[in-house]
């Protein structure tokens, strides 16, 4: 099985999505598909060799899927058998449609499915089988497709325009100004103008207006209707009922003949003009994506036979040598071979302040450096950089459906049946109660329940807000690896967080020694970082680095054991050593009795008590103390008034673990926990409070993590925890913490303010379209206003969508 995620044309409403989502399900070997609106795009899980299925049925349903076209420089050919090992190379590249390679021009044709792979992922392929290949630069331009939407649209509306414009002055004019009225039918005549009028309107319709009757009557025959459906009917009676009116008005009632060419004209400008504001908004909404992909450098200055070269940036492989001059952006991820310099990170961390970077130290693609020059080599390139990876899940975020989705999507899926079922009853009662003739009424009430329906701004409603919200989350630092956790987060009731790493900074110090009688601290000390040498948790190196500050050597360790969560066992010059909690001490038979109130006034002062036995005889404790990072009691007083409980799960003596709780404010502690407790703790917090969050960075906070309702891992951490989240955040900060709820929050409003508004909209003018206020003395709604209103309603949601963009970052309220 193979995941593509690719771009579609041809959606514009919430009904395209579904059905568009059943021609996929449908389609051989597919196992999964969804559809987004807001990003107009397909995530199929499908098997090896399904990729003309889908495409077939997507362009069966009229939602043909976006393909691309690269064409590459290869080498390394040498017979017609490579052509077709290359062909086979670059053909087996997830989301290639067609690969054709010349032998003669030494050349690859590729079309590939938009958004499922890049030119360079690609070329990669062929380069891996033997045969490298390199982007043609004039065909390695990307295309921005919402611009050029936006700007085939704006002509579009020009062109419709400019047509509807006499059409609706003669017409409307003539009804409100009478002596324009006057004029034109003593100079022009009536029948004239309605001619006029007929070959305007016609053109305006076959051109500017073609794309709904091309869309909207198919789909409308195929039994499965959508927006373009619905303009396409409402249009069209209008249109041909003026055009009986003109040329043979005998056919109808005596009095029934009139003419709707204006409504048919404006209705058509009005909402091109709504969906050329709306293409324009929806290219805003993927700003962050596209300010992501601008960190990425074009090119990059590599090592290639002894000399320096200025090679495409898809050309860069893993073990390349690149050149970074002060002020470049980083073009791959890597290791610093020599030089010097300070690198700004702030893209990832949101952290302002330059990171300084040696012979052996980590570099990041996309940031910037300073004033010194580096030499590194590339350890990743293409989906595998950091810049990639964040771009990739920022999109997967964006192409989430939240669990309120479902029940929006249950209505769509009715809305325009429904819609034009409504229509017909319209039609039917006012032929039926209206004043004669009733047949123009009756036509104008059913064409402007259908013009005014909007499916579209439903459909938009939740995946804009979504899109809008997870980018903008990536520039305060949050990555939402799952979309479905914005909502997830909202509904949180707890925060409980891992204390080391999490609360504090990870590294704590030895602070305080306490010995039994006979022993002297050299040794204990020399004995305890002998034992502790090999392991690599943060205590352990502590106390490694509290001996080395003493200026005592560390001896060899002959034999070690540890035992998670408890402490370790070692020989160490031939004597046996216990490190650890008081609990391995009782457990391994060691008395520490007399070292109680010492260990109880350390763990009142926030210090861990480590017990150190050698030979089997209780020989100190040690205390070491793990400073709180800046900004933790701070990110805990403004969960408290979020209205949110926080608690601390830590493996720390309980006194140890109340006293920073204590000084923190934080609400619940869970101590003395074993790393694979932390599950079990978190049951407890969900069952006393509600759904839990948990925040952590650590390899064994990873169950804790998939077992949250929401888990947050620190970007400091380590992969295996981030993997496991549904958050990321990219800076040690736990501002990144509040950043998140609130962009959750802010999210989740926003949705359901765009909701109330797509489904008020509705409810509350399809009855007036229909007329039911008439009989009240209430107005008739015009089908011309019935389409701005609908043109707007769509614009109204994204609008409202793009104000998530101005989250601030809460950081520095934190830091406060």
């Amino acid at each position: 099985m193979q995941t593509l995620t690719f771009h579609l044309d041809g959606l514009s409403c919430a009904g395209c999505v579904s059905r568009a989502e059943k021609a996929l399900t449908k389609a051989e070997g597919v196992e999964t598909a969804e559809v987004n609106l807001a990003n107009e795009s397909a995530r199929v899980v499908v098997r090896d060799g399904g990729t003309e299925a889908v495409l077939g049925a997507l362009k069966e349903a009229g939602y043909p899927a976006r393909v691309r076209s690269v064409t590459y420089a290869m080498a390394g050919m040498s017979c017609a058998g490579c052509v077709r090992k290359a062909e086979a190379a670059l053909a087996g590249a997830p989301g290639v449609v067609a690969a054709n390679v010349n032998f003669a021009t030494e050349t690859a044709t590729v079309q590939y499915l938009d958004g499922a792979a890049s030119p360079g992922e690609i070329a990669a392929r062929s380069t891996k089988a033997g045969y490298p290949a390199r982007v043609q630069e004039d065909d390695s331009p990307e295309i921005d497709a919402k611009a050029d939407e936006a700007a085939k649209l704006k002509r579009d509306v020009c062109i419709a325009a400019a047509l509807a414009l006499p059409v609706f002055v003669t017409e409307m004019g003539g009804h409100l100004i009478p002596a324009l009225h006057h004029w034109l039918m003593a100079h022009v005549g009536m029948q004239t103008l309605y001619v006029m009028q007929f070959v305007l309107t016609s053109a305006l319709l076959a051109g500017p207006g073609r794309q709904f009757y091309a869309k909207g009557f198919p789909a409308l025959f195929k039994g499965a209707p959508e927006m373009n459906s619905l303009v396409a009917l409402g249009t069209s009676a209008a249109y041909l009922f003026s055009v009986v009116s003109t040329f043979t008005p005998g056919w109808l009632p005596v009095g029934a003949a009139h003419v709707y060419y204006e409504a048919a004209a404006v209705i058509v400008v009005l909402i091109l003009t709504g969906r050329w504001m709306e293409a324009r908004a929806k290219g805003r909404t993927g700003t962050a994506i596209r300010q992501l992909i601008g960190l990425q450098p074009r090119v990059a200055r590599v090592e290639r036979k002894g000399a320096v070269q200025e090679v495409s940036i898809d050309a860069v492989a893993v073990g390349d040598v690149v050149h970074l001059r002060p002020g470049e952006r980083v073009a791959v991820d890597g290791r610093v071979i020599d030089g010097q310099s300070y690198i700004d990170e702030s893209m990832l961390t949101g952290e302002p302040v330059p990171v300084a970077k040696k012979a052996g130290e980590a570099v990041i693609g996309g940031t910037i450096n300073g004033q010194g020059a580096l030499r590194y080599e590339a350890e990743k390139v293409g989906r595998e950089t950091m810049l990639a990876q964040i771009v990739a899940m920022v999109r997967d975020a964006q192409g989430a459906k939240l669990p309120i989705q479902a029940r929006v999507d249950r209505v769509t899926a009715v809305f325009v049946p429904a819609v034009m079922v409504v229509a017909a009853l319209t039609f039917l009662i006012w032929m039926l109660v209206g004043p004669a003739p009733a047949f123009g009424p009756a036509l104008v009430a059913a064409v402007a329940v259908l013009i005014i329906a909007c499916p579209c701004a439903m459909g938009l409603a939740t995946p804009t807000s979504i899109m809008v919200g997870t980018g903008r989350a990536a520039q305060l630092g949050v990555l939402f690896r799952k979309g479905d956790a914005l909502q997830s987060l909202r509904d949180c009731k707890v925060v409980a967080f891992d204390k080391t790493g999490t609360l504090t900074m990870g590294q704590p110090e030895l602070t305080d020694v306490a010995l039994a009688q006979g022993f002297d601290e050299a040794e204990v000390l020399t004995l305890v970082a002998g034992a502790e040498a090999r392991s690599e948790h943060p205590l352990a190196r502590a106390l490694v680095r509290g001996a080395e500050a003493r200026a005592l050597d560390v001896p060899s360790v002959e034999h070690f054991e540890a035992q998670v969560g408890m402490g370790i066992s070692a020989e160490v010059s031939g004597r046996r050593v216990l490190v650890g909690a008081a609990r391995f001490m009782a457990q391994e038979a060691a008395d520490f009795a007399t070292f109680e109130g010492q260990m109880d006034a350390l763990a009142e002062a926030g210090k861990t008590p480590i017990c150190v036995a050698i030979d089997g005889q209780a020989a100190a404790v040690l205390a070491v103390s793990d400073p709180v990072k800046p900004g933790s009691e701070a990110a805990v007083r403004v969960l408290h008034e979020m209205g949110l409980k926080v608690a601390m799960i830590s493996g720390d003596a309980r006194g140890t673990a109340e006293a920073l709780a204590a000084r923190l404010g934080i609400d619940h502690v869970v101590a003395e926990v074993l790393p694979d407790g932390k599950v079990a703790a978190l049951q407890e917090l969900r069952a006393a409070f509600g759904n839990v969050a948990f925040v952590g960075d650590g390899i064994n906070d990873a169950p804790a993590l998939a077992s949250a309702d929401v888990g947050l891992a620190i970007g400091t951490g380590t992969d295996v925890a981030m993997e496991a989240a549904d958050v990321v955040l990219m800076s040690g900060d736990l501002a990144g913490v509040i950043n998140a709820f609130e962009v959750s929050h802010r999210v989740i409003r926003n949705i359901g303010q765009n909701l109330f508004w797509a489904f008020g909209y509705n409810v509350a003018l399809i009855p007036v379209a229909a007329g039911v206020l008439v009989p009240f003395g209430g107005p008739a709604l015009s089908p011309m206003l019935g389409a701005g209103a609908m043109a707007l309603s769509s614009v109204f949601v994204l609008s409202n969508a793009l104000r998530l963009r101005r989250v601030k970052l809460v950081l520095s309220e934190v830091r406060a």
